[in-house]
């Protein structure tokens, strides 16, 4: 399930819930890490991050 931010640069991008493996805060917002050194950083507050990707995981299936 894909879920999307705005990055840093202001820009949206989407990130794929399930290939996060670990959520940081950052100064300039929220830094979101993927498996393999792969990483962005989005301006949304670490809370609202983890608010809408606990949402995501929650959504029925069918």
């Amino acid at each position: 399930m894909f879920v999307k931010f705005v990055s840093a640069d202001r820009v949206p991008v989407a990130v794929n819930a399930a290939q996060i493996s670990f959520i940081s805060c950052m100064s300039d917002g929220t830094r979101i890490r993927f498996g393999e050194g792969r990483s962005v950083t989005v301006v949304e507050p670490i809370d609202e991050v983890i608010d809408r990707l606990n949402r995501t995981q929650q959504l029925p299936e069918g």
